[in-house]
């Protein structure tokens, strides 16, 4: 599915702030998308641009200026717009994961075709016909009391998305099965416990010659990973602290 994300056109309209181009191209590359197009931007590309697409630079150099709306969505078949809130006569409004679907579903069944993503002005966004121009209208989850992002986050939330679920779906794509404990009857221990815990054990295992220096490197790794597995609560971490310090004690007397 990642074959797909070259078929995803950014398209950012009237910009008033070269930097947010930037911004936005690095967001892009960050995310596999290689297609930007700007309309009538107030202000052109310039070094400011460059210098906040950090290593997207690649995506500044080919993106394309183009006069009108309609030059930039002329070849796209599906169009989905960015707005953070309904409109005249609004579309069907879906989350950022529910455009992802809708995507992958389309170009699986066209694999040529061009999906354009239109984000509007940074103090007034997208217009009511620019709105109506698109097939689904794209709503980010925010705080109802401020749910308007910078053109430039708009860009990197949506990007962000659309990589994560066209990655997921990648053939042979091997994911580490995760088990979430639901059967809490105490507290979970916090990091910092964890961090006692992993030094507890650490000590234990050189007091017993059981950790070599050439294993010492990737110990605490080890031991993060193992005592993240286990999900611990209060009273099991009780439990182990006693009877590990109890063992050190033990060991260091005999010795």
């Amino acid at each position: 599915m990642l074959s797909f994300l070259p078929n995803i056109r950014i398209i950012m309209i009237n910009t008033t702030l070269p930097a947010n181009i930037g911004s936005a191209a690095r967001a892009m590359h960050t995310m596999g998308l290689s297609d930007l197009v700007v309309v009538s931007p107030k202000l052109p590309i310039d070094e400011n641009s460059y210098a906040n697409s950090a290593g997207g630079a690649c995506i500044l150099d080919n993106a394309r200026i183009v006069p009108t709306l309609h030059d930039a969505i002329c070849d796209c078949s599906l169009i989905f717009a960015s707005s953070a809130r309904s409109r005249h006569l609004p579309r069907p409004t879906i989350t950022p994961t529910q455009s992802t679907t809708i995507m992958a579903q389309f170009l699986t069944s066209n694999p040529t075709a061009r999906i354009g993503i239109l984000f509007g002005r940074e103090d007034r966004g997208l217009t009511n016909d620019e709105l109506a121009l698109a097939d689904y209208h794209i709503q980010i989850p925010a705080n109802p009391v401020y749910p308007v992002l910078n053109v430039a986050s708009s860009v990197q939330v949506i990007a962000s998305t659309i990589y994560a679920h066209f990655a997921d779906t990648e053939p042979n794509r091997t994911v580490m099965p995760i088990t979430i404990r639901t059967d809490w009857d105490l507290p979970a221990i916090t990091h910092a416990q964890k961090d006692s815990l992993q030094n507890n054990i650490t000590d234990l295992m050189v007091a017993l010659n059981l950790a070599r220096d050439d294993e010492l490197k990737d110990l605490p790794s080890r031991l993060s990973r193992l005592v993240g597995r286990l999900q611990l609560d209060q009273k099991e971490y009780a439990i182990l602290q006693a009877l590990t310090a109890k063992m050190i004690a033990l060991t260091k007397k005999s010795q």
